[in-house]
């Protein structure tokens, strides 16, 4: 029994099927709650890796099941509890995501996204590659209004196409910088070798892309980071669970030091709560089969929970 278990067991926990268990909805074209929760295993896989985060959705949920007797406890992350007084968040579960059907897993989460929209609510996708956000961020076109995208991540994904494939992981900021409705877009973590080539760093410079590396906020700090969120935008936050650095978070394909504190990424994220509207959130490339005694998943499912919680207080702006 992990350690998160038994201490949930200790204090009342019960077995749940949701994230914190959170209610159940079924149909998210009635959904009155002001964030929804969904998940994904996967969406557009290249054909030598498929869907090599399928469980993740899962296992964050167990890792947050720990948690569910104990909402109205204190949650030092937040100086208080995961959602204050009047706030309402629900999980909708996992998307029917099928390795074999791209088409399909991206038409499935563009279309849960939308509904989620179309009902005032803030869509919380965890999952799952990172192929994931490229539906998510088309489903905000309907919006007719601008976002800034804030990535943090340990890699830039501005390939065109990798394989042929140009909505697979490694190209999600570039899809993003073709859609008409993004802005802005500030990366934030980027650090050791990827599948960048110079010319894709190049090519989102050339865009107006702002790179904050994690060389520089361990050097200097988040305050630049926080900086190029311009003042009251609409941001749709998308996290890869790779920028956190492995000592903290191992479950994911590409372990490199150097990454962000579990710190850095929950101050940049309530930095960016304090002066202007997270419009949605993603958190992604959770490896079940690379973690180490639970720790990434218990990591996910803490930050996930305080995610939510700074969310939950951002206001009606």
């Amino acid at each position: 029994m992990s350690g998160n278990t038994a201490l949930g067991t200790m204090f009342g926990a019960a077995p749940v099927d949701t994230f914190l268990g959170l209610p159940r909805i079924r149909d998210l074209a009635r959904t009155t709650a002001q964030m929804v929760l969904i998940g994904a295993d996967g969406c557009t896989p290249y054909p030598s890796v498929g869907f090599y985060c399928a469980g993740g959705p899962a296992a964050i949920r167990a890792a947050g099941a720990a948690y569910a007797a104990n909402l109205s406890h204190m949650n030092f992350d937040l100086g208080g509890p995961v959602f204050p007084s009047g706030v309402s968040a629900v999980d909708a579960g996992d998307l029917p995501q099928d390795d074999s059907d791209a088409p399909g897993n991206r038409a499935r989460i563009f279309g849960a996204v939308g509904q989620i929209l179309d009902r005032g609510a803030v869509p919380i996708l965890i999952g799952g590659d990172d192929s994931l956000p490229i539906p998510m961020l088309e489903a905000y076109a309907a919006r007719r209004r601008s976002f800034t995208i804030l990535q943090i991540d340990a890699h830039i994904d501005w390939r065109d196409e990798v394989g042929g494939e140009r909505l697979g992981l490694s190209s999600t900021m570039r899809r993003a910088s073709e859609m008409a409705h993004v802005d802005r877009i500030i990366q934030v973590g980027q650090r050791g070798i990827g599948s960048a080539r110079m010319q894709d760093v190049a090519d989102a410079e050339a865009w107006g892309v702002h790179f904050v590396p994690a060389g520089e906020v361990a050097r200097s700090g988040l305050g630049r980071a926080i900086d190029l969120v311009p003042p009251e935008a609409e941001v749709i936050i998308c996290l890869d669970l790779d920028a956190l650095d492995p000592a903290v978070m191992p479950a994911v394909i590409g372990r490199t030091a150097g990454g962000l504190g579990y710190w850095h990424v929950l101050e940049l994220i309530a930095g960016v709560a304090e002066k202007a509207r997270i419009a949605g959130f993603d958190m992604v490339e959770f490896m079940p089969a690379r973690d180490v005694d639970g720790q990434g998943a218990a990591v996910a499912a803490q930050l996930l929970a305080a995610v939510m919680g700074i969310i939950a207080r951002q206001g009606g702006r």
